[in-house]
């Protein structure tokens, strides 16, 4: 028999033997399926939990949610890659996910999750679980991942596929930037990209207390590699990437506009891409979400990510959205008739 349960408090997940075990580094080699990414969503980011269990026996199928009046949400924000539920090895996903849908239903009329992914199947799954336990479920495509699968070739190699201009702006610009990589938390490079961030094209960092911490985590577990790029002595470009499962992920990047011209931010990519490649040996490289064009001259292959949105078909909460996609839909009959 399956059973469900639903934790507000984040240290009952901690303490639950089980639970933690699923969600730690150990078993979760992403760092948006942990619970200790979930407590700093908490804690720096304001998000209120709800972790909804579903669980047969040694099968445990987890979905990490937040609150909102009777409309629940992921508990993901602008930091997350991805969201999507965490479901223990050789569990009956589908199952699980279905009883704890069905359960959901007496908790919430709606429900919103973005950025799932589907090379892993997660959107599928979701979609489907919420369908079978009786909601209304649509499904559209919500953002873009761009990744590359490094297929074995060694930096240079890579490098040679590389778009001309990309190329040439290295090799023009590598002798006038000085790039260093960091497998460990230093303080005084936090400082420094900090700054530099608050002088670059970026809009302000949504929580910097979260990416600090996240930082500072990663440093202890050996996972953080940290980028810094000088020119004439001043630190002009920054960027904090993490390192494990094989894959390499590109969490943040910043330059100061005053050194465009240097283009350190490019030199410093280089730098940090050759050693993911060439010391760390990954098999992928994650630039997350986003469609930005610079993504493009370092990215092989570009993901979707969907947003599933399910509502209970008989709460009058959803009974004007549901009209209001019904006109839309005999608008859009009408057009094209």
């Amino acid at each position: 028999m399956i059973a469900i349960e639903y934790h507000a408090d984040l240290k009952e997940v901690q303490s639950d033997a089980r639970l933690s075990r699923l969600l730690s580094p150990e078993t979760q080699l992403t760092p948006f399926d942990r619970l200790a990414w979930w407590q700093a969503l908490a804690e720096y980011c304001g998000l209120d939990p709800l972790v909804a269990v579903a669980s047969e026996g040694d099968a445990v199928a987890v979905l990490p949610l937040q609150q909102g009046n009777g409309h629940l949400s992921g508990l993901a924000n602008w930091y997350n890659f991805l969201f999507r539920p965490v479901v223990s090895g050789g569990a009956r996903a589908d199952d699980l996910l279905v009883s704890l849908a069905r359960d959901l239903a007496n908790r919430a009329h709606r429900i919103t999750l973005s950025g799932l992914p589907d090379e892993d199947g997660s959107a599928t799954l979701v979609e489907n679980a919420f369908r079978h336990a009786g909601w209304i479920v649509s499904r559209e495509e919500c953002d873009t991942n761009h990744v590359l699968h490094v297929g074995g070739r060694s930096y240079e190699e890579y490098l040679a596929s590389r778009p001309g201009q990309l190329r040439t702006t290295l090799k023009r610009k590598t002798r006038k930037v000085e790039a260093r990589v960091l497998t460990r938390f230093d303080a005084d490079v936090w400082a420094d990209y900090e700054a530099i961030y608050q002088e670059s094209w970026k809009p302000e960092e949504g929580s910097p207390q979260f990416l600090r911490v996240f930082a500072e985590q990663e440093g202890a577990a050996g996972r953080l590699r940290l980028g810094i790029a000088h020119a004439e002595g001043e630190a002009v470009a920054a960027q904090m990437w993490t390192v494990e499962g094989n894959t390499a992920f590109i969490h943040k990047l910043a330059h100061r506009e005053s050194a465009k011209p240097l283009s350190p931010g490019s030199v410093l990519s280089a730098a940090l891409f050759r050693h993911v490649i060439d010391v760390d040996g990954v098999d992928l490289v994650d630039f997350g979400t986003g469609n930005d064009g610079y993504k493009r001259d370092w990215m092989e292959e570009v993901r979707p990510r969907f947003r599933i949105d399910a509502m209970r078909p008989l709460a009058p909460q959803n009974w004007l959205i549901f009209a209001k996609s019904g006109l839309r839909r005999l608008a859009g009959r009408e057009k094209h008739g």
